[in-house]
């Protein structure tokens, strides 16, 4: 074989090899539009399911659609509004504590009043067994922050009993629980320091 002949054997299986990866690469992008609504519509239903779990009883807005973004400790916080009328009665956002294996988000719901309505944990890498514990199918321990809020307990009681505060800690998994109360006593800082701005108020009153 000449060298021409090698020149146009190798152009040949360059454009063959062109050629295959378009119709790759145009099979990919096909596939990923057609997925693209459904995997919107269980994004969606998991955000709904989650805002439900934390938010009890029935609101006249579309939640979802209601949304403000603030800066918060670990970045832009998304918060979600429930209404009553125009009156903002209850607030849902995610915060993140820290965990033994790393980060730890959870989603609360809070009250108009300033009240934890619920905390779930969303996501986790706890150890199974030991941290795990703070996952409702797990144990009851995470429904302890319902009605509480800032003054109950008191400040300095925001902490696993180890610490000196009023929550259970795990055995051999202190740490967990505490990024956890340290994550929710902060999102209930960033209520209260952002009070007019979730509650949509004007200067501060109704």
């Amino acid at each position: 074989m000449n060298l021409e002949e090698l020149r146009g054997k190798l152009s040949y299986q360059g454009l063959l090899l062109g050629g295959v990866a378009l119709l790759t690469s145009g099979a990919l992008a096909l596939a990923a539009r057609a997925t693209e609504a459904d995997i919107r519509a269980a994004e969606m239903r998991d955000l709904k399911q989650s805002l439900a779990i934390v938010l009890p009883g029935q609101y006249d807005n579309d939640i979802t659609q209601d949304t403000l973004v603030l800066s918060g400790p670990e970045g832009d916080v998304t918060v979600y509004r429930a209404r009553h009328g125009n009156q903002v009665d209850a607030v849902v956002y995610r915060v993140v504590g820290h965990g033994y294996a790393g980060a730890i988000v959870c989603v609360m719901g809070v009250s108009r009043e300033g009240k934890i309505l619920g905390v779930r944990v969303l996501k986790h890498s706890e150890t199974p067994g030991l941290g795990d514990k703070i996952e409702p199918g797990k144990s009851k321990w995470i429904y302890d922050f319902d009605g509480k809020y800032l003054g109950d307990p008191a400040a300095e009681k925001w902490a696993v009993k180890k610490d000196g505060g009023v929550f259970d800690q795990f055995a051999g998994a202190t740490i967990t629980p505490r990024g956890v109360v340290k994550a929710v006593k902060g999102g209930l800082e960033f209520f209260d320091k952002e009070r007019a701005k979730l509650l949509d108020e004007t200067g501060g009153k109704s």
